[in-house]
C-alpha cells in the first residue's frame, strides 16, 4: 500500500503534466464551449444600427425620448460535478497506467481549466452506493483533493450501480451543473440518465483498456472480476474465442455508445495507453463549434 508522500508525489506529478497543457490549450477552450448559467443586466445605452429591436428599453426611451438598448454579461461562473465510478474494476491496466490514473488525469485536466474560468468544481463517488460527496468549491488544494481521492480512494462496495449515482445527483444538485460521468461502463447504465441529462449538462467520459477489447494470445490466463470476485481460466490461444470476444464487446460498446446518445449525452472516449489531452480538446472544439452555430 502506498504511504501519504508517495500518494502526494504521484498527485502532484499529474498536476506538473497537467499544467502546462491547460494555460496552453486547454482553458481557452473550454472557456469557449461551456456556457454561462445564465445572463445579467449590466447597463443601458443607446440604439445603434443593427442591434437588436427585442433588446429596446422602452421605458428609459419614453423618459429620454431617444431609443435605448440594454445590456447583458453572460454568466461565466458555473459549477462543474465530476460523478466517478470507483468500482474495482477501474483498478486495471495494462498499457502502462490503470483506468483510475487516466480518469484521474482528465479531471486535473478539466478542473485546473475550469478554476482558470473560477468556476466551481465538485465529485461524487459511487460504486454500487454512494461512496463520498465532495461539495464544489475553488482552490488548488481542493483540485488535488479530487484528483487523490480518483486514484487511491477505497470504496466500501465492490459493483456498479449507476441508477443510485443519478439519483444522488439529482438530490444533491438541484441547480443546473455541468457534469462529467466517469466510467469504464462495464455495468449497465441503468435508470434515471435521460432525466438527469435534461437537468444538467452531462457529458461522459469513457475509459477503456485494450485487453478489454483484444485478448492477448497467451494460452491458458487466469481472470478474476474484482467486481463480484468470480474467477476462471481461459485460453486465449484460440483465434475463434478471441474474435468472438472481440466482437462481443464491440455490440456491448455500440449499444452502450446509442444509449449514451439517446439520452443526449455526448462521450468522450479516453484509452490507458493513449493521450488524454487530445481527445478532450477535440470534443471542446466541436461543441465550441455547435454552440456559435
Amino acid at each position: 500500500m502506498l504511504d501519504i508522500a508517495e500518494i502526494l508525489t504521484k498527485v502532484r506529478l499529474i498536476e506538473i503534466r497537467t499544467r502546462k497543457a491547460v494555460k496552453d490549450i486547454l482553458a481557452g477552450q473550454y472557456h469557449s464551449a461551456f456556457k454561462g448559467q445564465g445572463i445579467e443586466f449590466n447597463d443601458v445605452r443607446l440604439y445603434q444600427p443593427g442591434d437588436d429591436y427585442r433588446s429596446i428599453d422602452w421605458m428609459v426611451t419614453s423618459r429620454t425620448g431617444e431609443l435605448h438598448v440594454r445590456q447583458y454579461n453572460e454568466e461565466r461562473q458555473q459549477t462543474l460535478l465530476f460523478v466517478m465510478d470507483v468500482s474495482g474494476s477501474l483498478r486495471f491496466g495494462t498499457a502502462g497506467r490503470m483506468k483510475s490514473e487516466v480518469l484521474a488525469e482528465a479531471v486535473a485536466l478539466l478542473a485546473f481549466s475550469a478554476l482558470r474560468s473560477q468556476d466551481r468544481v465538485g465529485m461524487l463517488l459511487f460504486s454500487d452506493r454512494v461512496e463520498l460527496f465532495i461539495p464544489p468549491r475553488k482552490g488548488r488544494e481542493h483540485v488535488l483533493r479530487l484528483i487523490r481521492e480518483v486514484m487511491y480512494f477505497e470504496p466500501k462496495g465492490r459493483g456498479t450501480d449507476f441508477s443510485i449515482a443519478f439519483a444522488a445527483v439529482s438530490h444533491l444538485m438541484p441547480r443546473k451543473a455541468t457534469v462529467f460521468l466517469c466510467s469504464d461502463f462495464l455495468a449497465p447504465l441503468g435508470r434515471g440518465l435521460p432525466v438527469l441529462a435534461r437537468h444538467h449538462d452531462v457529458t461522459a467520459l469513457h475509459v477503456e483498456d485494450p485487453a478489454e477489447l483484444d485478448l492477448p494470445p497467451s494460452g491458458w490466463v487466469e481472470w478474476v472480476d474484482p467486481e463480484t470476485g468470480r474467477n476462471g481460466w481461459t485460453h486465449t490461444s484460440s483465434a475463434v474465442l478471441r474474435r468472438r470476444f472481440r466482437d462481443t464487446r464491440l455490440r456491448q460498446k455500440q449499444l452502450l455508445l446509442q444509449a449514451l446518445l439517446r439520452a443526449g449525452v455526448p462521450t468522450v472516449g479516453l484509452g490507458t495507453g493513449g493521450d488524454v489531452l487530445t481527445p478532450l480538446v477535440n470534443y471542446f472544439r466541436s461543441r465550441g463549434r455547435s454552440r456559435v452555430a
